[in-house]
């Protein structure tokens, strides 16, 4: 790999591992990594179906500053069996929002990088998702912010996209995607009538970056620029919405008016009509500065 290749690597969010994306996140220097891979804390599940294991279990978790302030960050690793969630790499990430609990840094950086649950240890991973999201709600009862970024090459879907809309803020990039399930699960489940995951246009136009924004469910779109994700994750932890019965009756509230306005729907495009874009088709021609500036000229856009 030529030097290159390595800044560009660096510099995009996506094609940028777990680890790399920490180290230009944070302050220089100021990263301090819990359980990393020379404890060789592992699945003990893995062995047993003869599958090869990482020494951090496929989440990078500790803590550091960014822009002078006290954060504790976890980092999903898409590139060990797609950031997917264990045993141990679920109680890696539980004990860190625990312990901010306790020690109450300014905040909380979760970037999520995860195709779901391992069906390997699936119901330790089903449980270890509900420890997070119990661990990550008390955090915000505590007023605590907890910011979600996404833009890696294998989403966010499961479980984890679960955990993302609990957070106070999520910014993704338009090669972010997020959703409950994944393309291909639709499909099997469904059936390729109902969804054609090899239809790309399609997969992102309904799961992709822009259109989660243009919905509502992201809180910034930026570009696949990692200064860009640093830039947003520093704003997004000044934002501390309070956990209470008011906001979470509004919530529900706005889904429900969604729900009214585009429930017929069968294609993002039609919700893009709906909202008040007069040709859906020109949203993937246009620039994150210039979508953003759209989505906040549109009457019917219902954000959460």
């Amino acid at each position: 790999m030529t030097t290159a290749d390595i800044s560009t690597v660096r510099r995009s969010y996506y094609e940028a591992t777990g680890r790399q994306r920490i180290a230009a996140l944070l302050d220089r220097d100021s990263f301090h990594e819990w359980i990393g891979p020379r404890e060789r804390v592992t699945s003990p599940h893995l062995k047993l179906f003869d599958v090869p294991v990482s020494f951090d279990d496929g989440v990078i978790v500790g803590r550091g500053t960014l822009d002078g302030k006290r954060v504790f960050i976890v980092a999903q690793e898409g590139g060990f069996m797609g950031g997917s969630v264990g045993e141990v790499h679920g109680a890696k990430i539980t004990g860190v929002l625990r312990r901010a609990l306790i020690d109450r840094p300014h905040g909380v950086l979760l970037l999520l990088e995860s195709g779901g649950v391992r069906l390997h240890e699936a119901n330790a991973g089903l449980i270890a998702v509900s420890e997070i999201l119990h661990a990550l709600l008390a955090l915000r009862a505590a007023g605590i912010p907890v910011a979600a970024l996404i833009g890696g090459a294998y989403g966010c879907f499961g479980g984890m996209s679960i955990v993302a809309h609990c957070c106070n803020a999520i910014v993704i990039s338009e090669l972010g995607r997020i959703g409950l399930s994944g393309p291909e699960v639709i499909e099997t489940v469904a059936g390729v009538e109902e969804f054609d995951s090899r239809d790309l246009a399609l997969v992102w136009r309904t799961v992709g970056g822009k259109s989660r924004y243009l919905l509502g469910d992201a809180s910034r779109l930026v570009p696949d620029d990692i200064p860009a994700f640093r830039a947003a994750a520093s704003a997004a932890l000044l934002l501390s919405r309070a956990l209470d019965l008011e906001n979470l009756e509004r919530d529900h509230e706005c889904l429900a008016v969604r729900l009214n306005f585009y429930g017929d729907c069968k294609d993002a495009e039609e919700i893009w009509s709906r909202m008040g874009i007069i040709s859906s088709r020109q949203v993937a021609l246009l620039d994150e500065a210039e979508l953003v500036e759209l989505a906040q000229s549109l009457p019917n856009r219902k954000v959460i």
